[in-house]
């Protein structure tokens, strides 16, 4: 597809729009004004692109599944259809459209999850069939949900109100609600998975707290506390691999990493200290005094934390083993991926080992100082949204097929609109070439 061409930076018409780490951390897609790239993120000191696609321009979601061919791309120029590329053979699998713009787009081994403003969709991800709609969702106009990774389960988290920080956790393998977990007393603003499924992290709006639930219990295990100083907008949660370490970025200058460790009191009790000694205090006290008050008290600080050089730009993170050590990457609106050590036993702050330009523009860019935006991004965007409630704009519907009596599972339900789509003929592969993730039934995660 034929861009019109700016010439006074090339860097210009590639401007970043968004950007996402694939489900176990090893690759980069990203977003741009002219298509869309693929980078690996399995060295520290290179950054190898993939693939490089310029069939689509103004991507706002490309998603890729593990280290398949599979993508899922969506394009500001056809907000409401979904199309799935098998980019090594350069060829499309399927596509879709949907009655409202695609906000979200969640993938894992088993399925395939669309999230409009006010309505889920589930695919079977080996041949892409519709198995489920969840209609007459609460308000999510920023696309906010989770998917679990696991081979083993797809389990789905979106909010269950608008007014609340509620969770609805939901089987997407059973097709059937598990539980709803009240996370928060204000809307939620960031979800995500453990690689294990067992564990739920999530914040609110406000972003002084962090919280993690066991899955699907519901049961709180963590509570975290960002700051208190000032309201932010957390952009991204991520959990390492181990499940040890949770990072968090917002539109701040500082990421923050935590440890998710419990307390032993015998070792509190065999080297007595005077922030011990504090501690109990504090415990004791917490029994009479007010219930915020007491939840403040048992929640744990950051273990590490880093320092971007930007303050107000987009930005994603993830915990990742490059090169068999524990790195920080942020992927940051800057057009820019920054690699950091994290010490997993002394925390502290994180030091800065690379950082990568994603664009090469010929020409060296400056470096910015603390609160200093690149101009090349254009306006900020109102912190409390996402990437795709940003760039998400209404536009002409595409055509779509409405059925009289569709059901969420395939039945029953007047006047419903329903996927138009078209198929790939035979089923989707995704192991060709010896590539992972296996789809077979019999292989393990």
């Amino acid at each position: 597809m034929e861009t019109q061409e700016e010439p006074d930076c090339p860097e210009a018409h590639r401007r970043f729009i968004c950007a996402s780490f694939n489900q176990d951390t090893t690759s980069l897609s990203v977003g741009t004004k002219t298509g869309y790239w693929l980078f690996s993120v399995t060295a520290v000191d290179k950054l190898d692109c993939i693939h490089e696609g310029v069939d689509c321009s103004d991507v706002y979601i490309v998603e890729r599944l593990f280290s398949s061919s599979l993508v899922v791309v969506v394009s500001l120029s056809m907000p409401q259809r979904m199309n799935v590329y098998h980019f090594k053979k350069g060829t499309e699998i399927c596509n879709y459209s949907y009655s409202n713009n695609i906000l979200s787009v969640r993938l894992n081994r088993q399925r395939l999850v669309v999230c409009l403003e006010e309505s889920i969709y589930i695919h079977n991800i080996k041949d892409m069939k519709l198995l489920k709609t969840l209609l007459n969702t609460p308000s999510n106009p920023t696309g906010l949900c989770a998917l679990s990774i696991n081979h083993g389960n797809s389990y789905l988290a979106y909010p269950g109100s608008t007014t609340i920080g509620e969770i609805t956790i939901y089987d997407a393998n059973n097709l059937s609600t598990l539980s709803l977990i009240q996370a928060h007393d204000s809307p939620l603003a960031a979800l995500t998975f453990n690689s294990s499924g067992t564990k739920l992290a999530s914040a609110s709006e406000k972003g002084t707290v962090i919280r993690v639930f066991s899955i699907p219990e519901g049961q709180k295990l963590f509570e975290f506390r960002r700051g208190m100083k000032r309201y932010v907008s957390i952009s991204s949660l991520s959990f390492s691999a181990d499940a040890q370490f949770l990072c968090a970025s917002s539109n701040t200058e500082t990421v923050h990493i935590f440890k998710l460790e419990q307390h032993s009191p015998s070792q509190e009790e065999e080297s007595p200290t005077w922030s011990t000694y504090v501690g109990k205090m504090f415990t004791a006290a917490s029994t009479y005094l007010p219930t915020q008050v007491s939840d403040m008290m048992h929640q744990d600080r950051a273990f590490a934390t880093v320092r971007l050089n930007m303050f107000g730009l987009k930005n994603i993170c993830a915990l990742a083993a490059v090169q068999k050590l524990p790195r920080l990457l942020v992927a940051s609106s800057d057009g820019c991926l920054y690699i950091y050590n994290l010490d997993p036993q002394d925390g502290g702050e994180c030091v800065l080992v690379q950082k990568h330009r994603l664009f090469d523009s010929g020409e060296e860019q400056p470096e910015m100082k603390d609160g200093e935006k690149n101009p090349e991004d254009g306006p900020a965007q109102p912190p409390s949204q996402t990437y795709a409630a940003t760039v998400a704009l209404p536009s002409t519907p595409p055509s779509t097929t409405t059925l009289m009596g569709y059901s969420e599972d395939g039945g029953a339900q007047k006047g419903e609109v329903i996927p138009e789509h078209e198929f790939a003929e035979g089923p989707v592969c995704l192991d060709d070439e010896n590539e992972f993730p296996p789809v077979g039934n019999n292989q393990s995660n």
